[in-house]
């Protein structure tokens, strides 16, 4: 499987995945639940229609086609890049970006074929090794051998022993991430331009395990102002932000690595906080209840994932990016039932419990990529504390 290299001459390992996802590849690269991953797109064609500029803000003062500061991604795999790029928005070609954020990727690669090994085997560990000459920067070759993702520069031998001997001791299990994806300190948000610490707007606490600017949109825009704090704050030191609600995010690797916010989230079902869990918070909120959760083969990553609403027996579809899911038979051990579960292989897709103001998703229902339809669970968290709330006033 050849291939020619692009972005970045680096070496670089990590988990290799794939998405079906057609459109939203600025989007998906910066989504910090790609962290620590090689990501094999299996739409044909990238790089159409470039790369946005970082300073295009929505009302809120977010990067409108970015869900963080960054590429999150290890590497890029795709069958056809495009050099050229035509949008009224772009500024730069994806060629262009990756090499400025010194990710290196390849093309020309077979990711149908790809895409169906990691299907049959499962995810594994690879490598991309793009080289450069001194006439070029962009002259490269790429192969991959058993699953194993590497590159050489034309002419060069690649030495194939040495790669895979590098990556027998290399891992994404077990690898804690959150110091990587979250938030250092904490960030306040709102809808204009004041000092949020003197506004009376009800507040929600977001626990930064690998949020997506997205999220912190749809929050915004269901009328809260937004703290977005660490991912190992502690129940106390949240609570002294007096939040009407914690919503805990999306993010990277095996949510046992998050004890820290396990914990928080234990203290957050106990106090009966209206929570919400979002993809890995999703995770969080079962494994804080006393479920389990395990790897699944391949995982979900994809726009057109479909999810049965138990309660109505509706069908959505939904955007996902998720490696993990939680054991439907610890979960009966718990006070959560079962809210959303994929038709495709019976996967638990949302949990909500059976007395208290606590549910969680495990797809993304704020999209970006994807579609909209789910953007219904926010206001569903919304009306769970305006409930809260008036049963507050009535005692």
């Amino acid at each position: 499987m050849r291939g020619t290299g692009f972005g970045y001459p680096t070496y670089m390992e990590g988990e290799v995945v794939f998405n079906t996802g057609m459109v939203g590849y600025t989007e998906t690269l910066t989504d910090p639940s790609y962290r620590g991953q090689i990501l094999c797109l299996t739409y044909p064609l990238i790089g159409n229609y470039g790369v946005p500029d970082f300073n295009l803000k929505d009302q809120f003062g977010l990067p409108r086609f970015f869900e963080s500061t960054s590429i999150q991604v290890r590497g890029l795999i795709v069958q056809n890049l495009s050099t050229s790029a035509s949008h009224w928005s772009s500024v730069r070609t994806l060629d262009e970006w990756l090499y400025d954020q010194k990710i290196p990727g390849i093309y020309g690669v077979d990711t149908r074929e790809l895409t169906k090994r990691l299907r049959t085997h499962g995810v594994m560990m690879g490598a991309i090794n793009v080289n450069t000459t001194s006439s070029s920067k962009r002259s490269t070759k790429s192969v991959a051998v058993e699953g194993k993702i590497s590159s050489r520069t034309q002419g060069s031998r690649l030495n194939l022993l040495r790669i895979k001997e590098q990556l027998e001791g290399s891992t994404y299990e077990g690898v804690n991430f959150m110091p990587e994806v979250s938030t250092e300190e904490a960030k306040f948000y709102d809808s204009v331009v004041e000092d949020i610490k003197s506004r009376n707007t009800k507040r929600i606490v977001l626990l930064d395990t690998g949020t997506k600017f997205s999220i912190i949109r749809n929050i915004l825009s269901s009328g809260f102002s937004v703290v977005v704090l660490p991912w190992d704050t502690d129940y106390d030191s949240l609570k002294k932000y007096d939040p009407a609600g914690v919503v805990i995010s999306n993010g990277p690797g095996d949510p046992e690595i998050c004890t820290a916010t396990i914990n928080t989230a234990k203290r957050l079902i106990e106090e009966s906080i209206p929570t919400l869990g979002i993809c890995l918070g999703n995770q969080i909120l079962a494994l804080a209840a006393g479920a389990r959760t395990y790897k699944l083969k391949y995982g979900h990553r994809g726009q057109n994932k479909p999810c049965i609403d138990k309660n109505n027996n509706t069908t959505y579809i939904t955007s996902q990016n998720h490696g993990y899911g939680i054991d439907a038979l610890s979960l009966q051990k718990t006070d959560f039932t079962t809210w959303f579960y994929n038709p495709d292989d019976e996967t638990i897709e949302g949990i909500q419990h059976n007395s208290k103001p606590i549910i969680g998703v495990q797809f993304h229902p704020e999209a970006s990529p994807g579609p909209y339809d789910c953007l219904f669970v926010f206001e569903k968290f919304r009306d769970i504390i305006k409930n809260c709330d008036s049963l507050t006033t009535a005692h």
